[in-house]
């Protein structure tokens, strides 16, 4: 994976958001940002054992006067498709990062055909789509995000280019 310094500075944006809860399905891909959540007694880490499970939990947190983040893949956005319409419906805001897989160096053939639809899914959703694709632009642009979430009950996700992230890459055992 390539440096992921970045998540760092997420985390700290997190804090300043008051984000209380994370919701995550376990990924690579935002590995530091998980960690560091888990490690912080301050925050609530959640494993979810399916996305659009992320969407409830970040509801309810809003119900309960909490703010939640949800972090996933770009393969569990279409898991969370019927789920977004709670939020829409119920005005609560919807922070969402969403790591890509699919894109820049993929290995797994399977992840490309999601990685080619996420963006346009969640725009048809109503979801406003920030794309990161620099590690100096991603905290900036994770606080606009959730500013704008949670100021005006809108569903936003950041999604974390797999250039950014880094490709995996699937070494077979000898």
């Amino acid at each position: 994976m390539a440096g992921q310094a970045w998540a760092d500075e997420v985390f700290e944006t997190l804090k300043r958001l008051r984000i209380s809860q994370v919701g995550y399905v376990p990924d690579a891909g935002q590995a530091r940002l998980i960690a560091r959540a888990e490690a912080d007694p301050a925050l609530r880490a959640i494993p979810l054992t399916t996305e659009e499970e992320g969407v409830g939990l970040a509801t309810g947190a809003w119900l309960g006067g909490a703010r939640a983040v949800l972090l996933m893949q770009s393969s569990g956005v279409g898991n969370c498709i019927n789920m977004l319409t709670l939020a829409a419906n119920c005005r609560a805001p919807l922070l969402m990062l969403v790591s890509m897989r699919g894109e820049w160096g993929e290995f797994n053939p399977w992840q490309v055909p999601m990685a080619q639809a996420t963006e346009r899914v969640l725009r048809a959703m109503s979801v406003i789509v920030h794309r990161a694709e620099r590690a100096e632009e991603v905290a900036a642009m994770v606080e606009a995000a959730g500013r704008l979430a949670f100021s005006s009950r809108a569903q936003v996700a950041v999604l974390l280019s797999q250039r950014l992230l880094g490709a995996k890459v699937f070494v077979a055992e000898e």
